[in-house]
């Protein structure tokens, strides 16, 4: 049956359309936006790749993000109980939207942790320490930053003050803390990417760094490739997008019933895929002038955000100050998603054991230290110990993006493509009064190409290795 009313009055709700959106923004902009955007953008050919992603934003993404905030809005539940009302044999889909979150937050704050302490680097005069310094070790030379993850003192203590900066927004509830506070964030984090982004562009040399960020290099271009690009192209839509992690869902239940579904979630395409394209015109032009031209210099993971750019910005003319814009830059777009990922899991507590904002907190917080230490201690005092021969943040990074969330949006796809139907969505996102008009978008993308998508980005890595 429908549920006719906003949020419940204990799990709280948007106070504004402008709200909702800059919070679901806040969401999907992180650390994907900032570092593996920009690396996939250079790895799949610049241009090509960018034009890629962009369709794909605007039909799977789109598809995806109304899939989620419609059952979110329409049931009024966190992601266990709306799952199970839309079909009550989907119910495993619900505790797999609550379980991806609560295992993302932990390491995800650790890595939050070490840009505050990067952050913290560069305020104090210290970048060019952060850059330059090697610390010899039995295994061989160490980076500065390889070098600090192998402790455990300071990285325990800024992965816990990040996860009380998130949990202070939580604690707060969703108007007075998350809308507020989204409210704040996002603005000023596009004004300092955007005038990071300027800056860097005057670089000398910058020019042929953005030649290569954004125009298409078909040479090599294979069907293969094509294959590849797309498949990278979607799933850094998971990333960019907070999709198959409950956040969505969570976030829609609490949006008022008389906001546009179907043009909030355009702005959110548009916020999300505007950052993207700005931290790679940040990173891009900058790394390519750095390294004369050597894409391999744009290498994925934390090595680019760590190594690479602190030896960027100590080259650059003020480079200590742009050091200090990027990683308060990174700092507040990590916290904002930081806040969702802890928000959905604080609101599946809610609601499964009845207790109020505040104990739901502080039992979340306390798992997300519990979980986080190992990722912590999997760099330092446990680095011998592998899961499937990974550390404790890989492994769960590989669990929750490469398996967990394409098979949630899969069955997430059938539910409401064949099970509930696609007039499930198109009732909800027409209560507000507005005319759904992407409905035949909509419709074959559900049915019949998000489906494929999400069984090629499951196939994708076996694929590759044979």
């Amino acid at each position: 049956m429908k549920n006719e009313n906003t949020a419940p009055a204990e799990r709280g709700g948007f106070g504004s359309k402008l709200g909702f959106v800059l919070a679901a923004a806040g969401s999907a902009v992180g650390l994907g936006n900032i570092w593996r955007f920009p690396y996939l953008a250079a790895k799949y050919g610049g241009g090509i790749f960018l034009l890629i992603y962009l369709i794909l934003a605007l039909t799977f993404g789109f598809t995806m993000l109304v899939t989620e905030i419609s059952i979110g809005r329409r049931t009024g539940k966190s992601v266990i109980g709306a799952y199970k009302e839309v079909d009550k044999r989907f119910a495993p889909l619900g505790w797999g939207a609550a379980v991806i979150p609560a295992l993302i937050l932990p390491y995800y704050c650790v890595i939050g942790g070490w840009v505050l302490k990067y952050m913290m680097i560069f305020i104090t005069g210290s970048g060019s320490e952060a850059a330059n310094a090697v610390y010899s070790s039995s295994g061989g030379d160490l980076s500065f930053f390889e070098h600090y993850i192998g402790q455990v003192g300071q990285p325990t203590v800024f992965f816990v003050i990040y996860v009380f900066l998130g949990a202070v927004v939580v604690m707060l509830g969703v108007e007075k803390g998350i809308e507020k506070v989204s409210k704040l964030l996002m603005p000023l984090l596009l004004i300092l990417i955007i005038g990071i982004g300027v800056y860097t562009l005057t670089l000398d040399g910058a020019a042929e760094g953005l030649k290569y960020y954004i125009l298409p290099n078909f040479k090599g271009f294979t069907f293969t490739t094509f294959m590849k690009t797309v498949a990278g192209a979607v799933g850094q839509l998971f990333y960019s997008m907070s999709i198959a992690m409950g956040i969505m869902v969570t976030y829609g239940s609490y949006m008022r019933k008389e906001d546009s579904l179907e043009g909030s979630v355009r702005q959110i395409e548009v916020f999300d895929t505007l950052v993207a394209f700005l931290a790679g015109l940040i990173i891009v032009p900058a790394v390519f002038v750095f390294s004369g031209g050597d894409s391999a210099a744009l290498n994925a993971g934390p090595g680019l955000m760590f190594i690479t750019l602190p030896k960027v910005f100590d080259s650059m003319p003020a480079g200590n100050i742009i050091g200090v814009a990027f990683f308060i830059l990174v700092a507040l777009a990590a916290l904002t998603s930081s806040i969702s990922l802890m928000e959905t899991v604080v609101s599946v507590v809610m609601e499964k054991f009845r207790l109020g904002r505040m104990k739901s907190c502080i039992i979340v917080i306390m798992l997300t230290l519990l979980l986080g230490m190992l990722s912590v201690l999997g760099y330092s005092a446990w680095s011998g110990v592998r899961i499937l021969d990974m550390q404790f943040l890989d492994f769960f990074d590989f669990i929750t993006n490469t398996v967990m969330m394409p098979i949630l949006a899969l069955l997430s796809c059938l539910l409401i493509g064949y099970i509930a139907k696609v007039k499930y969505v198109q009732e909800e996102v027409e209560s507000s009064g507005h005319k759904f008009r992407s409905k035949l978008l909509y419709k074959v993308m559900i049915m019949v190409v998000c489906p494929i998508f999400m069984i090629m980005i499951l196939i994708t890595p076996f694929v590759t290795k044979l």
